[in-house]
């Protein structure tokens, strides 16, 4: 216990002193910093999501379990990391992280045990998968799991480093153009990957897939590295005292709108319990080659781009939940025609109106949660909101793998309806938080404040 907390204290720089500074000082200090910290986060966008092209969860990872094993469950089991990983533990670490003076400690010298290390090990599960399928099965499921899950403890620190560096009328804007630049990469990435797929036999193909992604999303730790944080002393408020638990009930309990968002996110997660396995049932189905999946990750992440970009462009003056909307409306289309589709040739429209979707999520999905509150309970509000999808995110493939036991048609169809009923919620219950906190902060400027 005492060289655990011992090297916490190392690794967090919790033995480093924090000067105490106005709020008008820390913020010079960000505006000085913007240009350095715009361009270390860009380029950390585009290593990060050109490397993560040749492990994608939505086609190169399938298609890699698949060779191992068709068990729908199993296959749910590694959607559900996919999807969850990152949200689950948020709310675990959100308390502690609030309390810290310094976030960039978090994402870097913690995150790298937690989630960049793992991803070395996944060239080695491909490596040892035809002599040895079911040890690489599971090293590959838990070193996935290992990475999604350790991103997600440091989440909370990382959304709130980029609140610390970027104001919120800017932040739609750069995050866009951050991932925008990233998943172009990545579609560049998408078309070496089904190259890869096609000239190497297999496991060779992914022992190269996985290798490249590894060394991208290290470089990327690199580039997140050189950010300048503007440091603040931590909030000395009532609420960091309370327990988690507490927080959380009388946040969910008194912020109707946040609780309206909450249920209108995590059934658009549950209309999503189809993703994993829309590249299944086009090897099922129609038996295509893995070349073709390369090229569905490419249309993905073509859609992605623009989803990105869109959603950033809007969102700095629209605030973020026009662009949910959007991204709402287009995953309910890409299932409706999953649902309905009799060729191969459809699963193309699916793919890139899945990759929009997930394009205005990554960023709306992303920032929407730093706007519920004033900064001082920033982390708290990120928890809660990223578990609470993460939630939904470990339900729906579960629950997805078990509809798919009745016929894919039942599966596409019951995510098209729930998604569906999501939009309605969305639309007539939510209210923008950005200017639902400004009409708060005009009626009552001493009690809102960071």
């Amino acid at each position: 216990m005492f060289l655990r907390r011992r090297l916490l204290t190392r690794l967090l720089l919790l033995d480093q002193p924090v000067m105490e500074r106005p709020d008008h000082e820390v913020e010079a200090e960000a505006e000085k910093n913007y240009r350095w910290n715009f361009a270390a986060n860009l380029l950390d966008g585009f290593a990060f999501f050109f490397g993560i092209a040749f492990a994608s969860s939505s086609t190169i990872v399938p298609l890699f379990v698949s060779k191992m094993t068709f068990n729908p469950l199993i296959i749910g089991l590694v959607a559900m990391i996919a999807q969850a990983g990152w949200f689950l533990p948020q709310l675990l670490s959100a308390g502690r992280i609030e309390r810290l003076a310094r976030k960039k400690p978090v994402v870097i010298n913690l995150g790298f045990f937690t989630e960049r290390l793992p991803v070395l090990l996944w060239p080695v599960a491909a490596w040892i998968a035809v002599d040895h399928p079911g040890l690489a099965l599971w090293l590959f499921i838990v070193t996935y799991a290992w990475h999604g899950l350790g991103a997600g403890i440091v989440g909370p620190a990382w959304q709130d480093l980029l609140a610390r560096c970027f104001p919120v009328h800017k932040r739609g804007l750069i995050f866009g153009l951050t991932t925008f630049s990233g998943t172009a990469a990545a579609t560049v990435g998408a078309g070496l990957s089904s190259w890869i797929l096609f000239e190497y036999p297999y496991p060779t193909n992914f022992v190269l897939l996985f290798s490249i992604a590894a060394v991208a999303i290290i470089l990327s730790w690199g580039f997140l590295a050189l950010v300048r944080e503007p440091v603040q002393t931590a909030p000395h408020h009532a609420h960091t005292t309370t327990p988690m638990w507490r927080r959380m009930r009388a946040i969910l309990a008194e912020d109707h709108n946040f609780r309206a968002y909450l249920l209108a996110r995590m059934l658009l997660i549950l209309g999503a319990m189809g993703t994993g396995f829309i590249t299944v049932i086009s090897i099922e189905r129609w038996a295509v080659p893995d070349a073709v999946v390369g090229i569905y990750t490419a249309i993905l992440l073509l859609g992605q781009t623009v989803g990105n970009l869109l959603a950033g462009l809007i969102a700095d003056r629209r605030g973020h939940k026009l662009p949910l909307l959007w991204g709402g409306i287009t995953q309910v289309a890409a299932f409706a025609v999953a649902w309905v589709t009799p060729s191969p040739l459809g699963m193309y429209g699916v793919f890139a109106l899945i990759g929009f979707a997930t394009g205005v999520n990554l960023v709306s999905g992303t920032l929407i949660a730093l706007e519920f509150s004033e900064p001082a309970r920033r982390p708290t509000y990120i928890g809660i909101a990223n578990t609470a999808i993460g939630v939904a995110s470990a339900l729906a493939p579960l629950i997805g793998g078990w509809v798919a036991g009745f016929g894919y048609t039942w599966l596409f169809g019951l995510s098209t309806l729930i998604g569906a009923a999501a939009l309605v919620q969305l639309l007539r219950t939510v209210k923008d938080p950005r200017r639902s906190l400004l009409q708060e902060q005009l009626a009552h400027p001493a009690e809102v404040g960071g």
